[in-house]
């Protein structure tokens, strides 16, 4: 049976928002909300936190999670995770992003209905539809085209398409912050050299493509905020507050629960 072991990558040295991930929800640090969250999810097996901070070692053990220790080097998550991972059992590793406290367990269960969908793929990475025209161009996400078959065949910032947006919504979608990997395929791009176009566009997924990895979209029908500055925090607290969804799981995530 293929294991499958989640994986938060996390330390308090935020650029835009330092100490974000330990930034409190409902009395609660949010990287508790997502390791809370994920453990919901059918088919994962186990949830760890990777961090390099006592801070955020405590926080996690406190609230009866697990923790792997990594080096405070890290230029990204997926290189933390890739240490971490060498230490455990497992054949893939789902990424999750410690500042998405909204996580649905749903969209967990989709990336592993995808692997299993994909079993071919190296990476599979869930992908939201774009909303509004001006999505294409913000500079602030990545977004991805995507073939017929849910492969992805390039990632950007700015649409270097010319179609309209209509015709550009049916093949562009947004890259979220919760991918899967096949564990040997992890090690392996962990270690090899960033790419031309990663560097130049600040996009770790052509690292993948550039290198002929094949990456698949998992598409999911709803993009939630994350946090990446101070401002978003309110949001994502309106979106706990009055979204009867958000404030289920919420009520979930407070008392502990897990599956069921």
């Amino acid at each position: 049976m293929t294991r499958v072991i989640g994986i938060i990558p996390c330390h308090l040295a935020s650029v835009r928002f330092p100490r974000k991930i330990l930034f409190p929800f409902a009395g609660l640090a949010m990287v508790e909300h997502v390791r809370r969250r994920a453990l919901m999810a059918n088919g994962i097996d186990d949830v760890i936190v990777a961090t390099c901070d006592d801070e955020i070692e405590d926080v996690v053990l406190k609230g009866g999670g697990k923790v792997v220790r990594t080096a405070n080097t890290h230029t990204n998550g997926t290189s933390r995770i890739a240490e971490a991972v060498k230490e455990i059992d497992c054949e893939h590793v789902v990424l999750l992003q410690g500042d998405e406290p909204l996580l649905l367990p749903s969209h967990v269960e989709a990336l592993i209905a995808g692997i299993h969908a994909h079993p071919d793929a190296d990476v599979w990475n869930v992908t939201g539809p774009i909303e509004q025209p001006e999505e294409l161009d913000r500079h602030s996400f990545v977004k991805c085209a995507v073939a017929p078959g849910n492969q992805i065949l390039y990632c950007f910032r700015r649409s270097p398409s010319t179609a309209k947006f209509d015709v550009q919504r049916s093949y562009i979608r947004k890259i979220l912050g919760l991918f899967a990997f096949r564990r040997d395929a992890l090690l392996k791009i962990a270690a090899a050299e960033p790419s031309p176009v990663e560097r130049a566009e600040s996009i770790e997924q052509m690292r993948l493509i550039e290198y002929g990895r094949k990456l698949v979209s998992v598409p999911v029908d709803e993009s939630l905020p994350s946090v990446n500055e101070p401002y978003e925090a309110d949001i994502v607290l309106e979106k706990i507050q009055t979204d009867p969804v958000q404030q289920a799981l919420l009520s979930r995530v407070l008392n502990g629960e897990t599956k069921g």
